[in-house]
């Protein structure tokens, strides 16, 4: 596990929402996309592509690197705008995202972009393919230090295939596969729990041999920690259910599973005007930004 200081900490903290900021501003760009999966996983994003994965944003290919496979690809703005502030390609180029010939398509195409992995839109196949990918690594190199993360959603459990790749990563004993579930409680149809409850699924996932933590999402240390324990686990493949707040960092946005598909000004306008969506948006992130203080070492 790598030590997060408390520097470490608020450094993550900024960038995370310089991300939601690039997150909205692409959206209201394209006029088009997914609002609230994207911020609710600025913090996830953030802890990897700047603390814990092994990879070279000027050398893509860069054959030790870990891998990230994005299952739930709906939620890709908040991947393009990570790599663009990691370096993968120029932050101006975000707002393309969703115009005719751009490489930041609605959803991930690998061969489009430097730094994805996987080509993905079709929910519930991204856990299949991230369990190919570390199954070949080990049978290739038993003693490979490398980890493949695969991102999910939790209205993403309902599919039937992603319930396969569980059990039969289980059996496999994949200790270098590590999933982190967004459970943020909605899904473009409503509410989880009224759409298709998946409590308790904890227990479920226990029951199908993966070691299991639950934390909260949008806490750095926790979130660390977590995947710090995930690595230390050699006997399963290991998930961590993250509880987010969908839309987090925009409170007139947050937990209305409406915010699921639609962009700043063509979302639900019972809190804020259509016309306003934008403005209202970025001047939250901003003043939340004002109030992640710097360590005091007086």
């Amino acid at each position: 596990m790598q030590f997060l200081s408390d520097e470490d900490v608020f450094g993550l903290e900024k960038k995370a929402n310089e991300i939601r900021q690039s997150v909205i501003e692409m959206l209201v760009a394209a006029g088009s996309g997914h609002t609230a999966g994207p911020l609710d996983m600025a913090d996830v994003f953030t802890l990897l592509y700047f603390h814990i994965l092994h990879h070279r944003p000027n050398e893509p290919l860069w054959s030790e690197r870990d891998r990230l496979i994005l299952s739930n690809g709906h939620i890709c703005p908040v991947l393009y705008a990570t790599l663009a502030h990691a370096g993968y390609f120029p932050k101006e180029e975000l707002m393309t995202l969703r115009k005719f010939g751009t490489r930041l398509q609605g959803h991930p195409h690998r061969e489009a972009l430097p730094g994805l992995e996987t080509t993905s839109g079709p929910l519930g196949s991204g856990l299949s393919q991230a369990l190919g990918m570390a199954l070949a690594e080990r049978m290739d190199n038993p003693y490979s230090s490398k980890y493949f993360y695969c991102l999910t959603g939790d209205g993403e459990l309902d599919e039937g295939q992603i319930w396969e790749a569980f059990m039969h990563a289980g059996k496999e004993q994949l200790h270098n596969l590590i999933v982190i579930i967004d459970r943020n409680g909605i899904q473009i149809d409503g509410y989880t729990t009224d759409v298709m409850p998946l409590e308790p699924l904890a227990e479920k996932l226990s029951a199908f041999n993966w070691d299991v933590q639950e934390v909260d999402g949008h806490n750095m240390r926790m979130l660390n920690d977590a995947i710090g324990k995930a690595q230390s686990v050699y006997s399963q493949p290991s998930v961590i259910i993250a509880h987010t707040i969908p839309s987090r960092g925009v409170d007139v946005f947050e937990r209305d599973f409406r915010w699921h598909g639609n962009p700043p000004g063509k979302g639900p306008e019972d809190r804020v005007k259509r016309g306003e969506q934008a403005e209202v948006a970025l001047r939250r992130l901003r003043t939340l930004a004002g109030h992640i203080t710097a360590p005091d070492h007086s």
